[in-house]
């Protein structure tokens, strides 16, 4: 059951983050010029732009990034800043930002994990700026966002998935980050404390207790 509630929690929603992410990269108003340019700041004059096929490359290379690696990164930026349209901003920009880095990736790490760090990063400094500006008590969600769930992911027993959500926002946002990389994505010890930049042994600590503790939500509906 505690599988299936972190799929339910943190799987994608209706689609796939990727097909959420990619129509608002290429979408630009009439006008607007291409999108893809202006984000990575390069508008010139014509005499000046990149040869077309050189664009054609950069675009199939952010098509990619998105493609094999947008669900993972939404998951991770739902898990720290706990709100859909909130994380699906941040995988953009994630998106964005390793796209324009690519060039200075030298594989010291594996290129999933260096795009993870990247979207764990961003959601952090996306929820701090967030939280900077609300002022207002009375702005704040009255509970949190969950995602919709698909017919084959419905969670027979609503007590359960109460329980279940309780319990995971007890957690920190690194906790809930450990548990999401680990359980969901599969990631090694090392791969998650590279990712956090955290200690090892703090992952792993990290990683018993969320389990203790979300499991202890789940004792009375096993």
């Amino acid at each position: 059951m505690f599988q299936r509630l972190i799929h339910t929690l943190f799987g994608p929603r209706l689609g796939s983050p990727a097909s959420l992410v990619l129509p608002r990269l290429w979408a630009a108003p009439p006008g607007a010029g291409d999108p893809l340019e202006a984000r990575r700041g390069l508008a010139t004059d014509d005499g000046d732009r990149a040869p077309r096929d050189r664009e054609s490359s950069d675009s199939d290379k952010l098509h990619e990034l998105v493609v094999e690696h947008g669900d993972a990164v939404y998951r991770l930026a739902l898990s720290v800043v706990r709100d859909r349209a909130l994380a699906e901003d941040v995988a953009q920009d994630t998106m964005i930002k390793a796209w324009l880095a690519l060039p200075s990736f030298r594989g010291e790490s594996s290129l999933r994990g260096w795009l993870m760090r990247i979207a764990h990063n961003t959601a952090i400094s996306t929820l701090r700026t967030r939280r900077a500006l609300v002022t207002d008590p009375t702005d704040l969600p009255d509970e949190p966002v969950r995602p919709e769930q698909s017919v084959e992911h419905r969670v027979e027993d609503r007590g359960a998935m109460d329980a279940f959500t309780d319990a995971l926002d007890l957690l920190d946002e690194l906790s809930r980050s450990i548990v999401v990389l680990r359980e969901i994505e599969r990631m090694s010890y090392d791969e998650i404390a590279e990712i956090l930049d955290v200690p090892l042994p703090t992952v792993k600590t990290r990683l018993l207790r969320a389990r203790r503790r979300l499991g202890t939500a789940l004792e009375a509906w096993k």
